[in-house]
C-alpha cells in the first residue's frame, strides 16, 4: 500500500538526522514507498470548506548534510491529496499550536492525522497526566505563593516548572530552605497567564528519568535519561545521555492504565515519563521522541510499528 503523507514539523534543516524521531519515521515511510510531503504550521490556509498548505514534495535519505531534497512547492488539498497527516511540530504549545490542531480537526473525516488533533488539543501534557494522578508524584497545579509554601513546607523539597513548558526548559529545584521561591513564582507569574507545576523533587531522578513510547496503546519501548553533572534534568535536548532499560511492574501497570485511553482517543504515538521506576509525570502527545534511542539500544524498528498501526487504521475505515 502506497501512501501519500503530508508531514507537518519544523524545519528539515535544522534537525539532528542522528537522533530526530520524526525524520526516522520519515525514513520509514520512505522505506515502503510512500510519497512524502513537508510543511510547516504557518503553510496552512482554509478556504471555502477546504484545508491547503503549500507543501514541498521531499525525498530523504541517511546522509548527514544531505539528509533531504525538496520538489517544487505545491498547493496540496490536506483533505483530498494525502491519506495522512503527521503532525509532528515541535512545542512550545502556544495559541499557533492549538489553531493548527483546530485547523487540521476539519479533515478528520477524510485524512488520517496523527495524532487525532481534537485529542492533542485536550491533553496538554502535564494536564491530562492528572487524570492518573494515583501514579504521580505528589503534585500542585497553582499561582499561588502561599501554597506553594505550604506544599514546599510539607515535602521538604520541590521541583517548579511550567505548565506548558518542554524539552526540560525552565525546571528549578527549590531546597528546604525555600530560598527564591518567592522570586520565582513572582517571575512565573509574570511570564505565563497559566498556573504552575509544583511537584515534589524525587531523588531518584539522579538515576534517571525514563521515556516509555507507547504506539496505538501499547508499548514498544523505553529509553532511561541520565541527568549530567549538576542536573536534575535528564531530558535529551539539555545534556542528558541515554540508557539501556527495561520496565518495572509499576511502569507496566501505569502502562496497562493509560493504553486503552490513548487508543480510544487515536493517540498513536505517545511518550510518558517516569522517574524512579514509578512516578509518572508526563504524557507527551505532542511530538514524542526517543525511538532512535530506543530502537538503537533494543535492535526494534518502531517507525516500522507506527507505520503498520498507521496503515491498519486505514485499512479499517
Amino acid at each position: 500500500m502506497s501512501l501519500r503523507v503530508a508531514v507537518q514539523m519544523d524545519p528539515l534543516e535544522s534537525i539532528n538526522i542522528e537522533g530526530d524521531s520524526t525524520f526516522a519515521i520519515m525514513l520509514g515511510a520512505a522505506a515502503r514507498g510512500h510519497r512524502l510531503w513537508h510543511y510547516a504550521p504557518e503553510a496552512l490556509s482554509w478556504r471555502d470548506g477546504r484545508l491547503w498548505a503549500e507543501a514541498h514534495p521531499v525525498t530523504v535519505q541517511r546522509v548527514a548534510g544531505d539528509h533531504f531534497r525538496f520538489g517544487d512547492p505545491e498547493l496540496i488539498d490536506l483533505g483530498r491529496d494525502v491519506d495522512v497527516v503527521l503532525m509532528r511540530q515541535d512545542p512550545p504549545f502556544d495559541l499557533g499550536y492549538i489553531t493548527a490542531t483546530h485547523l487540521l480537526e476539519r479533515i478528520r473525516g477524510e485524512t488520517l492525522v496523527v495524532n487525532d488533533p481534537v485529542s492533542v488539543r485536550n491533553a496538554p501534557e502535564k494536564v491530562w497526566v492528572l487524570d492518573f494522578a494515583r501514579f504521580m508524584p505528589p503534585t500542585l497545579v497553582t499561582r499561588s505563593l502561599d501554597r506553594a509554601r505550604e506544599f514546599l513546607e510539607e515535602h521538604g523539597e520541590i521541583v517548579v516548572k511550567p505548565l506548558h513548558g518542554f524539552a526540560g526548559g525552565s525546571v528549578f529545584r527549590i531546597g528546604r530552605d525555600g530560598q527564591n521561591l518567592a522570586s520565582l513564582i513572582e517571575l512565573f507569574n509574570t511570564a505565563y497567564r497559566e498556573p504552575h507545576v509544583v511537584q515534589a523533587f524525587l531523588p531518584g531522578v539522579a538515576k534517571g528519568d525514563k521515556r516509555i513510547v507507547l504506539v496505538d496503546g501499547e508499548v514498544a519501548g523505553a529509553v532511561n535519561r541520565i541527568p549530567g553533572a549538576g542536573e536534575i534534568r535528564s531530558n535529551l535536548a539539555v545534556g542528558g545521555t541515554a540508557a539501556k532499560t527495561d520496565l518495572t511492574p509499576r511502569e507496566l501497570e501505569i502502562c496497562a492504565a493509560i493504553g486503552p485511553e490513548l487508543k480510544k482517543r487515536g493517540l498513536l504515538f505517545v511518550g510518558i515519563d517516569v522517574i524512579g521506576g514509578q512516578w509518572l509525570t508526563e504524557i507527551n502527545v505532542t511530538s514524542p521522541t526517543g525511538i532512535v534511542a530506543i530502537d538503537r539500544f533494543n535492535g526494534t524498528d518502531t517507525p516500522a510499528r507506527i507505520w503498520d498501526a498507521i496503515e491498519a487504521k486505514l485499512a479499517a475505515r
